[in-house]
């Protein structure tokens, strides 16, 4: 069974970093593509942040976090990473975790079938 528990989340400045975590305490990680989505303020929906397969190949929303933010997992600790650089107060927000089947389609939020409850983002300026 899979559960999927974030963490890292907290206040930052306006360009400084975090680095949220995502821990499986269930399945291997190694056979699932992980994905990272935010729910900001006033939005009902999660966003698409960035994604990573199974064999390690990264995925980002270019709109609004390539070049800032940097996705990777650990294996051996089951564990996937989000590095969040050059933060901005419109990254607050909540930040989700979730695991999917195959490789297709990472952006979009059907595509996944566990989902973590989230840790808080804020981004100060």
């Amino acid at each position: 069974q899979v559960h999927l528990v974030e963490s890292g989340g907290g206040v930052a400045q306006a360009g400084g970093s975090l680095r949220l975590s995502c821990a499986d305490s269930g399945h291997s990680l190694g056979e699932s593509s992980m994905g990272w989505f935010r729910q900001t303020p006033g939005e009902e929906d999660r966003e698409f942040v960035a994604a990573i397969t199974w064999s390690g190949g990264p995925t980002y929303n270019v709109n609004t976090v390539k070049d800032r933010f940097s996705i990777s997992r650990d294996y051996a600790k089951k564990l996937v990473y989000l590095e969040m650089n050059s933060l901005k107060p419109e990254d607050t927000g909540r930040y989700y975790c979730a695991a999917a089947w195959g490789d297709r389609e990472l952006g979009s939020r059907a595509r996944y079938a566990y989902w973590g409850q989230g840790t808080q983002v804020t981004v100060s300026s």
